[in-house]
């Protein structure tokens, strides 16, 4: 019976949208505990973050890629990037964070900005990442490759208007995003598993530090946030570390095509 212990050791792991919040922190958790870490980000600051997580996670290694997701020209030049990289045409753990929002008010919600490019990097991202043939080399059923997707709890929550966003404005696109995500997760779950690899997906609810909720706790206070939390506390980055570290490990390997709400019990209580 194979060890359920977390054993990301000498793991090949790529992780879009890395640079900071949510990606950040679990690209710190995988280079902590031993993986090769692939951290993609649009930005050219990547660089500076990726020696950063190196000083500090001196288990592992972390190397960055400049690549845009928005597009499928934008997914395939990462994919040939990668290729690059490793040789042995190998991937472990592929973690589609990249994501982005828009606020705007109901009546004049922008097309371009505010459904398109939300869509384009939230959902068609994660189907465009087409590394299939690499998570499916040497994968088997004990030990599959992973994909984990990390989508919201907004997916779960109609609420548009509210203190992540400014008065009058509401992020009318994000939570069909995320929505879509969770489906499309459920989608490559079927698909994937006779090649054995696993498709699960991490609703998180607020986390600190992350650029998505700076402004609402700006605005409306970490109390009002708080207020909300049953654990009296936000998400923090060993939280989401730990969840990701647990859906590449042993112990998930018979785990496929979940929907894990990480919110501390914040959905529960406003039902």
């Amino acid at each position: 019976m194979p060890s359920s212990t977390p054993s990301p050791q000498g793991k090949i792991v790529l992780v879009t949208g890395g640079s900071s919040g949510i990606g950040k922190m679990i690209a710190s958790g995988f280079a902590q505990n031993g993986s090769k870490v692939y951290i993609a980000s649009r930005k050219e600051a990547v660089a500076e973050i990726s020696a950063e997580l190196k000083n500090k996670n001196a288990g592992g290694s972390v190397e960055y890629i400049v690549a845009n997701v928005g597009s499928k020209s934008g997914c395939n030049a990462l994919i040939a990037e990668f290729k690059k990289r490793e040789p042995n045409l190998k991937l472990h753990v592929l973690v589609n964070n990249s994501g982005i929002t828009w606020g705007g008010p109901y009546d004049d919600f922008p097309e371009e900005k505010g459904w398109d490019n939300v869509f384009n990097v939230n959902v068609k991202s994660i189907f465009y990442s087409e590394l299939t043939p690499l998570l499916c080399k040497d994968s088997h059923n004990g030990d599959p490759a992973r994909v984990i997707n990390i989508s919201s709890t907004a997916s779960v929550d109609p609420q548009s208007e509210g203190a992540l966003s400014r008065p009058g404005n509401g992020t009318w696109s994000y939570q069909g995003s995320k929505a879509a995500v969770n489906h499309l997760t459920s989608q490559l779950a079927l698909k994937l598993a006779p090649s054995h690899v696993t498709v699960n997906a991490i609703l998180p609810g607020c986390c600190l530090p992350s650029r998505m909720t700076a402004f609402g706790l700006q605005t409306a206070g970490e109390e009002a946030f708080i207020a909300h939390q049953p654990t009296g506390r936000f998400g923090s980055p060993s939280d989401m570390a730990g969840m990701a570290l647990f859906l590449a490990s042993p112990a998930s390997a018979h785990v496929t095509g979940a929907l894990i709400l990480l919110d501390g019990g914040a959905r529960i209580k406003l039902q």
